[in-house]
Protein backbone atom coordinates (compact mmCIF):
# COMPACT_ATOMS: atom_id res chain seq x y z
CA UNK A 1 0.00 0.00 0.00
CA UNK A 2 1.64 3.23 -1.27
CA UNK A 3 0.95 6.53 1.28
CA UNK A 4 -0.34 8.62 -0.45
CA UNK A 5 -2.88 5.61 -1.12
CA UNK A 6 -2.65 5.07 2.49
CA UNK A 7 -3.50 8.79 3.34
CA UNK A 8 -6.63 9.29 0.62
CA UNK A 9 -7.98 6.13 2.28
CA UNK A 10 -8.12 6.92 5.80
CA UNK A 11 -9.06 10.32 4.83
CA UNK A 12 -12.11 9.16 3.23
CA UNK A 13 -13.42 6.59 5.42
CA UNK A 14 -15.74 9.18 7.17
CA UNK A 15 -16.75 10.92 4.61
CA UNK A 16 -20.14 9.74 4.75
CA UNK A 17 -20.28 9.22 8.40
CA UNK A 18 -22.54 10.50 10.91
CA UNK A 19 -21.93 11.82 14.59
CA UNK A 20 -24.26 9.71 16.34
CA UNK A 21 -23.08 6.85 18.15
CA UNK A 22 -24.20 3.28 16.99
CA UNK A 23 -21.86 1.61 19.59
CA UNK A 24 -22.29 -0.82 16.54
CA UNK A 25 -19.77 -3.56 17.87
CA UNK A 26 -21.64 -4.30 20.48
CA UNK A 27 -19.52 -7.00 21.89
CA UNK A 28 -19.04 -7.81 25.58
CA UNK A 29 -16.12 -10.14 25.44
CA UNK A 30 -13.86 -7.45 23.87
CA UNK A 31 -15.25 -5.07 25.52
CA UNK A 32 -13.69 -6.29 28.75
CA UNK A 33 -10.82 -7.34 26.76
CA UNK A 34 -8.75 -4.22 27.65
CA UNK A 35 -5.32 -4.89 27.36
CA UNK A 36 -2.13 -2.57 28.70
CA UNK A 37 0.38 -2.27 26.27
CA UNK A 38 4.13 -1.51 27.10
CA UNK A 39 4.03 1.68 24.40
CA UNK A 40 1.51 4.36 22.91
CA UNK A 41 0.78 2.21 19.74
CA UNK A 42 -1.78 4.77 17.81
CA UNK A 43 -4.92 2.34 15.18
CA UNK A 44 -6.07 4.45 12.62
CA UNK A 45 -10.04 5.20 11.35
CA UNK A 46 -11.36 2.06 9.73
CA UNK A 47 -8.42 -0.52 11.54
CA UNK A 48 -11.93 -1.66 13.18
CA UNK A 49 -14.22 -0.67 11.24
CA UNK A 50 -15.76 -4.44 10.98
CA UNK A 51 -16.15 -4.52 14.68
CA UNK A 52 -16.95 -0.46 15.35
CA UNK A 53 -19.21 0.27 12.73
CA UNK A 54 -18.16 3.21 10.60
CA UNK A 55 -18.77 6.23 13.21
CA UNK A 56 -15.24 7.39 14.21
CA UNK A 57 -16.89 7.68 17.99
CA UNK A 58 -17.51 4.71 17.91
CA UNK A 59 -14.39 3.34 16.33
CA UNK A 60 -12.24 5.86 18.99
CA UNK A 61 -14.58 3.25 22.05
CA UNK A 62 -13.48 0.63 21.04
CA UNK A 63 -9.27 1.14 20.34
CA UNK A 64 -9.50 2.26 23.92
CA UNK A 65 -11.37 -0.47 25.26
CA UNK A 66 -8.78 -2.86 23.55
CA UNK A 67 -5.94 -0.72 25.83
CA UNK A 68 -5.04 1.15 22.98
CA UNK A 69 -4.12 4.76 24.64
CA UNK A 70 -3.11 7.03 21.58
CA UNK A 71 -4.41 7.88 17.72
CA UNK A 72 -3.02 9.34 14.54
CA UNK A 73 -5.15 10.54 11.65
CA UNK A 74 -3.58 11.12 8.30
CA UNK A 75 -6.85 13.10 6.89
CA UNK A 76 -7.54 15.01 10.72
CA UNK A 77 -6.77 18.55 8.56
CA UNK A 78 -9.18 17.76 6.42
CA UNK A 79 -12.32 16.86 8.52
CA UNK A 80 -15.16 18.98 9.47
CA UNK A 81 -14.53 21.12 12.55
CA UNK A 82 -17.59 20.04 14.22
CA UNK A 83 -16.09 16.00 13.92
CA UNK A 84 -12.46 17.31 15.08
CA UNK A 85 -14.15 18.41 18.21
CA UNK A 86 -16.35 15.73 18.74
CA UNK A 87 -13.20 13.22 18.26
CA UNK A 88 -11.04 15.65 20.37
CA UNK A 89 -13.82 15.46 23.34
CA UNK A 90 -14.16 11.78 22.59
CA UNK A 91 -10.10 11.26 23.21
CA UNK A 92 -9.79 13.36 26.17
CA UNK A 93 -12.62 11.46 27.97
CA UNK A 94 -11.18 7.87 26.98
CA UNK A 95 -7.34 8.96 27.84
CA UNK A 96 -6.23 8.60 24.20
CA UNK A 97 -3.63 10.86 22.94
CA UNK A 98 -3.62 12.37 19.66
CA UNK A 99 -0.72 11.64 17.37
CA UNK A 100 0.48 13.03 13.78
CA UNK A 101 -2.08 14.37 10.96
CA UNK A 102 -0.74 15.34 7.91
CA UNK A 103 0.14 19.06 7.86
CA UNK A 104 0.08 19.73 4.08
CA UNK A 105 -0.81 18.89 0.83
CA UNK A 106 1.84 16.83 -0.38
CA UNK A 107 3.62 16.89 -3.67
CA UNK A 108 4.04 13.25 -4.94
CA UNK A 109 4.84 14.10 -9.00
CA UNK A 110 6.52 17.36 -9.14
CA UNK A 111 9.20 19.18 -7.09
CA UNK A 112 7.97 22.16 -4.15
CA UNK A 113 10.19 22.40 -0.94
CA UNK A 114 13.55 21.48 -2.90
CA UNK A 115 12.52 23.73 -5.84
CA UNK A 116 12.59 26.72 -3.95
CA UNK A 117 9.57 28.57 -5.26
CA UNK A 118 8.72 31.36 -3.83
CA UNK A 119 4.92 30.81 -4.12
CA UNK A 120 5.34 27.07 -3.30
CA UNK A 121 6.88 28.08 0.34
CA UNK A 122 4.21 30.27 1.05
CA UNK A 123 1.96 28.08 0.10
CA UNK A 124 3.19 25.34 2.24
CA UNK A 125 3.59 28.17 5.36
CA UNK A 126 -0.17 28.54 5.21
CA UNK A 127 -0.91 24.92 5.47
CA UNK A 128 1.63 25.25 8.39
CA UNK A 129 -0.01 27.97 10.38
CA UNK A 130 -3.89 25.99 9.09
CA UNK A 131 -2.21 23.00 10.97
CA UNK A 132 -1.71 24.93 14.08
CA UNK A 133 -5.33 25.54 14.36
CA UNK A 134 -6.36 21.87 14.01
CA UNK A 135 -3.69 21.10 16.66
CA UNK A 136 -4.94 22.82 18.96
CA UNK A 137 -8.23 21.82 18.43
CA UNK A 138 -7.74 18.05 18.59
CA UNK A 139 -4.97 18.63 20.86
CA UNK A 140 -1.92 17.55 18.78
CA UNK A 141 1.30 17.80 19.70
CA UNK A 142 2.79 16.47 16.24
CA UNK A 143 1.87 17.13 12.29
CA UNK A 144 3.71 15.16 9.21
CA UNK A 145 5.42 17.10 6.63
CA UNK A 146 6.55 15.22 3.60
CA UNK A 147 9.35 17.75 1.53
CA UNK A 148 7.56 16.62 -1.80
CA UNK A 149 9.69 15.76 -5.28
CA UNK A 150 13.02 16.20 -6.54
CA UNK A 151 14.01 18.68 -8.54
CA UNK A 152 16.03 17.57 -11.28
CA UNK A 153 17.04 21.20 -12.59
CA UNK A 154 18.88 21.57 -9.31
CA UNK A 155 21.87 20.10 -7.91
CA UNK A 156 21.29 18.45 -4.28
CA UNK A 157 22.95 20.54 -2.49
CA UNK A 158 20.93 24.04 -3.22
CA UNK A 159 17.46 21.42 -3.31
CA UNK A 160 18.67 20.39 0.58
CA UNK A 161 19.13 24.23 1.16
CA UNK A 162 15.86 25.44 -0.27
CA UNK A 163 13.82 22.61 1.77
CA UNK A 164 15.81 23.32 5.14
CA UNK A 165 15.03 27.51 4.65
CA UNK A 166 11.08 26.61 4.34
CA UNK A 167 11.55 24.49 7.41
CA UNK A 168 13.40 27.25 9.22
CA UNK A 169 10.55 29.08 8.87
CA UNK A 170 7.99 26.86 9.53
CA UNK A 171 9.80 26.21 12.71
CA UNK A 172 9.26 29.91 13.14
CA UNK A 173 5.81 29.54 12.76
CA UNK A 174 5.36 26.04 14.93
CA UNK A 175 7.96 26.91 17.98
CA UNK A 176 5.88 29.49 19.94
CA UNK A 177 2.80 27.12 20.28
CA UNK A 178 5.13 24.06 21.23
CA UNK A 179 4.34 21.54 17.99
CA UNK A 180 6.78 20.01 16.08
CA UNK A 181 6.09 18.88 12.51
CA UNK A 182 8.16 15.56 11.91
CA UNK A 183 9.78 14.61 8.79
CA UNK A 184 9.05 11.58 7.34
CA UNK A 185 11.81 9.75 4.48
CA UNK A 186 9.60 7.39 2.43
CA UNK A 187 11.15 4.62 0.43
CA UNK A 188 12.01 4.58 -3.05
CA UNK A 189 10.06 1.71 -4.17
CA UNK A 190 6.70 3.06 -3.19
CA UNK A 191 7.67 6.84 -3.94
CA UNK A 192 10.32 7.02 -6.52
CA UNK A 193 11.58 10.29 -7.11
CA UNK A 194 10.78 11.92 -4.02
CA UNK A 195 13.14 14.26 -1.82
CA UNK A 196 13.75 12.82 1.73
CA UNK A 197 13.86 9.01 1.77
CA UNK A 198 17.04 8.52 4.00
CA UNK A 199 17.14 8.88 7.50
CA UNK A 200 20.84 10.42 8.08
CA UNK A 201 19.32 12.71 5.14
CA UNK A 202 16.44 13.73 7.77
CA UNK A 203 19.05 13.85 10.72
CA UNK A 204 21.29 16.41 8.13
CA UNK A 205 18.26 18.50 8.05
CA UNK A 206 17.00 18.36 10.99
CA UNK A 207 20.44 19.22 12.75
CA UNK A 208 20.56 22.31 10.39
CA UNK A 209 16.98 23.53 11.05
CA UNK A 210 18.26 23.73 14.80
CA UNK A 211 14.64 23.54 16.12
CA UNK A 212 12.24 21.42 18.71
CA UNK A 213 9.90 22.53 16.15
CA UNK A 214 11.69 20.34 13.40
CA UNK A 215 12.36 15.97 13.88
CA UNK A 216 11.93 12.78 12.32
CA UNK A 217 9.36 10.56 11.81
CA UNK A 218 11.13 7.35 11.56
CA UNK A 219 8.95 5.11 10.05
CA UNK A 220 10.05 1.19 10.34
CA UNK A 221 8.45 -0.02 7.20
CA UNK A 222 9.75 2.63 4.85
CA UNK A 223 13.33 2.45 6.75
CA UNK A 224 13.29 -1.29 6.15
CA UNK A 225 12.53 -1.29 2.44
CA UNK A 226 15.60 2.34 1.90
CA UNK A 227 17.90 1.18 4.30
CA UNK A 228 17.52 -1.71 6.53
CA UNK A 229 19.83 -2.24 9.97
CA UNK A 230 16.82 -0.61 11.94
CA UNK A 231 17.97 -0.10 15.42
CA UNK A 232 21.59 0.59 14.56
CA UNK A 233 20.24 3.64 12.51
CA UNK A 234 17.32 3.88 14.85
CA UNK A 235 20.12 4.29 17.66
CA UNK A 236 22.46 7.03 15.12
CA UNK A 237 19.25 9.38 14.62
CA UNK A 238 17.77 9.01 18.10
CA UNK A 239 18.10 12.55 19.63
CA UNK A 240 16.36 13.81 16.59
CA UNK A 241 13.30 11.29 16.38
CA UNK A 242 10.13 12.55 17.84
CA UNK A 243 8.02 9.94 16.42
CA UNK A 244 7.64 6.40 15.23
CA UNK A 245 5.39 4.39 12.77
CA UNK A 246 4.95 0.73 11.94
CA UNK A 247 4.52 -1.48 9.21
CA UNK A 248 5.82 -5.28 8.58
CA UNK A 249 7.68 -5.64 5.42
CA UNK A 250 6.70 -7.06 2.86
CA UNK A 251 2.94 -5.93 2.26
CA UNK A 252 2.91 -3.04 4.77
CA UNK A 253 0.25 -4.68 7.35
CA UNK A 254 0.66 -5.49 11.02
CA UNK A 255 3.59 -7.24 13.05
CA UNK A 256 4.45 -10.35 12.18
CA UNK A 257 3.21 -10.73 8.83
CA UNK A 258 6.76 -9.75 7.50
CA UNK A 259 10.01 -9.98 8.02
CA UNK A 260 10.76 -7.62 10.89
CA UNK A 261 11.26 -8.84 13.87
CA UNK A 262 8.92 -5.93 15.90
CA UNK A 263 9.60 -7.64 19.29
CA UNK A 264 13.52 -6.95 19.27
CA UNK A 265 12.52 -3.49 17.71
CA UNK A 266 10.01 -2.05 20.51
CA UNK A 267 12.03 -3.77 22.94
CA UNK A 268 14.57 -1.51 21.75
CA UNK A 269 12.28 1.65 21.35
CA UNK A 270 11.22 1.08 25.25
CA UNK A 271 14.65 0.61 26.67
CA UNK A 272 15.36 3.96 24.96
CA UNK A 273 12.60 5.68 27.36
CA UNK A 274 10.97 6.50 24.43
CA UNK A 275 7.30 7.63 25.53
CA UNK A 276 6.27 9.25 22.32
CA UNK A 277 3.75 7.80 19.93
CA UNK A 278 4.26 4.44 17.47
CA UNK A 279 1.49 5.09 14.96
CA UNK A 280 0.01 2.22 13.24
CA UNK A 281 -0.25 3.18 9.69
CA UNK A 282 -0.10 0.08 7.73
CA UNK A 283 -3.42 -2.17 6.61
CA UNK A 284 -4.98 -5.34 7.70
CA UNK A 285 -3.59 -9.08 6.35
CA UNK A 286 -6.71 -10.52 6.67
CA UNK A 287 -10.31 -9.28 6.29
CA UNK A 288 -13.28 -8.90 8.21
CA UNK A 289 -13.41 -8.94 12.21
CA UNK A 290 -11.12 -12.05 12.23
CA UNK A 291 -8.20 -9.69 10.47
CA UNK A 292 -9.17 -7.21 13.02
CA UNK A 293 -8.48 -9.30 15.98
CA UNK A 294 -5.75 -10.78 14.05
CA UNK A 295 -4.40 -7.11 14.65
CA UNK A 296 -4.81 -6.62 18.19
CA UNK A 297 -2.94 -10.13 19.25
CA UNK A 298 -0.17 -9.26 17.01
CA UNK A 299 0.47 -6.22 18.78
CA UNK A 300 -0.24 -8.06 22.40
CA UNK A 301 2.44 -10.92 21.08
CA UNK A 302 5.14 -8.23 20.14
CA UNK A 303 4.63 -5.55 23.07
CA UNK A 304 5.40 -9.28 25.14
CA UNK A 305 8.82 -8.03 25.30
CA UNK A 306 9.50 -7.27 29.22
Amino acid sequence: MKRRDFIQKTALSSGAIGLGGSMAYGMPELRKAKHHFNLKYAPHLGMFQQHAGKDPIDQLNFMADQGFTAFEDNGMRGRAVSLQEKMAKTMQDRGIEMGVFVAHEIYWKEPNLASGDKDKRAEFLDYIRQSVDVAKRVNAKWMTVVPGHVDLRLRPGYQQANVIESLKQASAILEPHGLTMVLEPLNFRDHPGLFLTDSPQAYEICKAVDSPACKILFDIYHQQIQEGNLIPNMEASWDEIAYIQIGDNPGRKEPTTGEINYRNVFKFIKDKGFNGILGMEHGNSRPHKEGELAVINAYKEVDNFM
